[in-house]
């Protein structure tokens, strides 16, 4: 009984990571290859690749394998999530400080 209790926890917690790596993951996508450069951050090619392989494996690890990698990728998304996509977010945009008007 316990031990399937903690099996659905690491369960829940994998694929948690992997609906954060697979967001990390387009959004990186989306953003364009001037961007990153621009604000002094790694290229697209790089942090695409990097997250396109943290999702694979996070993924992996919400189907059974590779559990303990699947930290790696959320660390990989989070350092992207939460550092480059801030910085490189607004670059190209025209918009005025209330939106595109």
């Amino acid at each position: 009984m316990v031990q399937t209790l903690f099996g659905s926890l690491w369960q829940i917690l994998y694929i948690a990571i992997f609906v954060t790596t697979l967001y990390a993951f387009i959004e990186a996508l989306r953003t364009p290859a001037q961007a990153f450069p621009a604000m002094d951050k790694q290229t697209k090619g790089l942090w695409t690749g990097l997250l396109g392989v943290g999702t694979f494996v996070s993924l992996s690890a919400a189907l059974g394998f590779f559990g303990m990698f699947s930290f790696l990728a959320l660390a990989a998304a989070l350092i992207y999530l939460l550092d480059v996509r801030p910085a490189t977010r607004n670059v190209g945009r025209s918009d005025g400080p209330y939106g595109p008007w």
